[in-house]
């Protein structure tokens, strides 16, 4: 049984400004201890932003090369979304970009209507399951919390569930229970990375990143300060649970319409 060594990167972002976000993120992964994946917040070279047009990159460009770089220099996998434009549409695209070049990526279902997303961007149709080191992983972003039916883990399609943020500070009670609920109705890890700090349109952001076990147990938080974090995700603790709560047996079957 090989357990799973995850990095959760709670960073402070700067405003609309790619290179400046890449270095900062750079030197945070620089200093990592020896990690399986590494996880970057939501929008992580720009900040939540609705000013798509100004602020998209394409596929292979330059924060994809960078990615690709840190990938390539940790022999680790990193994933986080960012702005992209692609045959005419506007995406927030989570990348999950292997150490060998190669890449998967997730478009963002739910588009939080309330700030605008969904006039800005295009809603993923696709669920993304990917696979580290024999764990399978479902790589999820932000507002898709609150919707459980999307992330439902039937019949046991994955082992870690992962969602990446840009979460405010006043509504930080929601984002801390529905990661909990998440790791215990899916009988998963469950881990959140968000980001700290307050963007321009003065939004404040708390962090609260934190990964819980299958029965909900914490493993690690952080709240409103910069937090660089390496935890192991255990093998024998995913089987063993599994095996004694069942839970997956009596799951309801069912489908979605996208």
């Amino acid at each position: 049984m090989t357990d799973l060594r995850v990095s959760l990167l709670q960073v402070d972002l700067v405003w609309h400004d790619a290179a400046a976000n890449r270095a900062r993120f750079q030197e945070k992964i620089g200093q990592l201890p020896e990690t399986d994946l590494i996880i970057l917040p939501e929008m992580f070279t720009t900040g939540f932003s609705m000013d798509a047009p100004a602020l998209a990159e394409q596929m292979g460009g330059e924060t994809m090369t960078w990615m690709r770089q840190m990938a390539q220099e940790r022999n680790a996998v990193v994933m986080g979304s960012l702005i992209m434009q692609e045959n005419g549409h506007y995406y927030n695209r989570l990348l999950w970009m292997r150490p060998d070049g190669t890449h998967a990526h997730y478009d963002k279902r739910h588009l939080f209507r309330m700030a605008g997303e969904c006039e800005a961007y295009t809603p993923g149709t696709q669920k993304l399951i990917v696979e580290l080191n024999g764990w399978k992983i479902c790589p999820l972003v932000c507002y898709d919390l609150r919707f459980p039916v999307w992330s439902r883990n039937t019949p046991m399609a994955y082992d870690v569930l992962i969602y990446i943020a840009s979460w405010p500070d006043r509504r930080r009670l929601a984002w801390q229970t529905l990661l909990r609920a998440r790791a215990i109705e899916n009988l998963a890890y469950c881990i959140g990375v968000n980001r700290v700090g307050t963007d321009a349109k003065g939004h404040a952001y708390s962090g609260d990143s934190a990964a819980y076990n299958l029965l909900g147990e914490e493993l690690t938080h952080h709240e409103y300060e910069e937090a660089v974090t390496t935890i192991t995700l255990s093998r024998q603790h995913l089987e063993e649970t599994r095996q004694k709560l069942p839970w997956d047996i009596d799951a309801d079957a069912f489908t979605i319409d996208v």
